[in-house]
């Protein structure tokens, strides 16, 4: 079995392989993200407001939320996503190096420089779309994180896979 396992892990050529690497690779940094992100929108920079889902978990375990204008809520989802992109993008380029892309197609440190562009991009439409969210739509924090979620796992796959490792 463990074996297996060391040969799964290895495995960079088979697509299929690979793409379930993404998606657990993926899934380890996202896990950063919303533990980094829930965090800071409840203790450091407050972004939730009191119908959120998260609020609501929070409040079954007696802990409260800050309330906050809905101006300083979107400049500190824009703080706390900025905080987490850091982190989580470089928890997901370690465990992609490691695990699923073939590195060498550029220097590593250019390497490092278009994973984050490439994860910038992602970053920017994604949030966008949450402010939008927020904004217009008047969408708890919590479901505006999950669409900049979704953008940013369709955007990164391509540009990793094909502009910045060796497929």
């Amino acid at each position: 079995m463990k074996k297996h396992i060391q040969n799964f892990l290895a495995e960079k050529d088979n697509r299929l392989v690979q793409f379930i690497k993404y998606g657990m690779c993926g899934g380890a940094a996202t896990v950063v993200d919303v533990a980094g992100f829930f965090l800071l929108a409840w203790l450091l920079f407050p972004a939730l407001t009191a119908s959120d889902p998260v609020a609501g978990l929070l409040s079954k375990f007696g802990l409260s939320i800050q309330a906050v204008s809905e101006s300083i809520r979107l400049r500190n989802y824009w703080i706390d996503k900025g905080i987490c992109f850091l982190f989580s993008n470089f928890t997901a380029y370690i465990l992609n190096v490691l695990f699923v892309f073939k590195a060498g197609k550029h220097k590593r440190h250019h390497e490092l420089m278009l994973f984050y562009a490439v994860s910038l991009i992602s970053f920017l439409i994604g949030t966008t779309t949450g402010d939008l969210l927020i904004r217009f739509g008047g969408l708890d924090t919590t479901y505006s994180y999950i669409a900049a979620v979704i953008s940013a796992l369709l955007i990164n796959y391509a540009g990793r896979k094909f502009f910045i490792f060796n497929g």
